[in-house]
């Protein structure tokens, strides 16, 4: 709302923000939303302007071997790793937030390094780590390191959720005669889900769309639809990337509100613990 009191030059700046940030915005995101309308042409070249309405692409995705492969991967590479992830992270955080221990930003340092280091570093050292032990072209060798690359997110919102937690609700479960185990399923994990989620979220999306680690360790067998996206890219550009693209986007979609709906939950939920 604009304040009645305010004067000419500052209701010019008021409107030369807000629209200088709206063209900022859309210069960002114009070039993901050119590629829909390209999903839905029915010509063979992602050229404007459109020959036609058709959904052949994406039936074509849907009934390809190769696109189907390719989900078939990420819908198993990406959960595995989202688990492993989100386990160990949350662990992490728990033990970082409530302990005091020399070295222990140090250690943080070391658990979120993998969400600043470059990941053609991270490729490279797992493939020569992996490589020798004859996991190479593995399920295995791709979900934990795509595991890895998820940590340190969901370490940050975990974190960061704790860091509002009301450690006398631990303690009076712990006086009610409640183990430490129990304590923690039945009272921490229900008040923190919000944020272990969020992370898991994250980690999901982080390896869901993982490509460089994924060309460096995947064989023909382990493609993800990133890696064939890819692919497609170099060898045969067809729009059927464009209808893969356009699904991605609405997954991102359906993430994000997703993560505002779990934010919002949990600042209910932080302003609804007791003292």
């Amino acid at each position: 709302m604009l304040s009645p009191y305010m004067s000419p030059v500052e209701r010019i700046w008021y409107y030369s923000l807000r629209t200088l940030c709206g063209l900022v915005l859309l210069f960002l995101i114009l070039p993901v939303l050119v590629i829909i309308p390209l999903s839905f042409n029915s010509g063979t070249f992602l050229v404007y302007p459109l020959q036609g309405f058709s959904l052949r692409w994406y039936e074509e995705f849907f009934s390809a071997s190769e696109w189907l492969r390719a989900l078939k991967n990420s819908l198993i590479i990406a959960p595995a790793a989202t688990v492993l992830a989100m386990t160990f992270g949350t662990l992490a955080s728990i033990g970082l937030t409530r302990g005091e221990f020399r070295g222990k930003a140090l250690l943080m340092g070391i658990l979120i390094s993998p969400m600043v280091v470059p990941v053609v570093i991270v490729a490279v050292a797992s493939y020569l780590f992996f490589a020798p032990l004859g996991l190479g072209n593995s399920y295995l060798s791709l979900i934990l390191v795509h595991a890895v690359l998820g940590v340190p997110f969901v370490i940050i919102t975990v974190t960061a959720t704790l860091q509002g937690f009301n450690q006398n609700l631990v303690r009076a479960a712990a006086s009610l005669g409640a183990p430490p185990l129990t304590a923690f399923f039945r009272v921490t994990l229900p008040l923190i889900a919000p944020g272990v989620i969020s992370g898991a979220l994250f980690a999901f999306a982080t390896s869901f769309d993982e490509v460089v680690v994924t060309l460096f360790l995947a064989g023909p067998e382990q493609a993800t639809i990133p890696r064939q996206m890819f692919s497609g890219i170099r060898e045969n550009l067809s729009p059927t990337i464009a209808a893969a693209a356009t699904l991605l986007i609405g997954f991102s979609v359906v993430m994000l509100l997703t993560l505002e709906w779990l934010r919002g939950r949990s600042e209910k939920l932080r302003t609804q613990q007791p003292e």
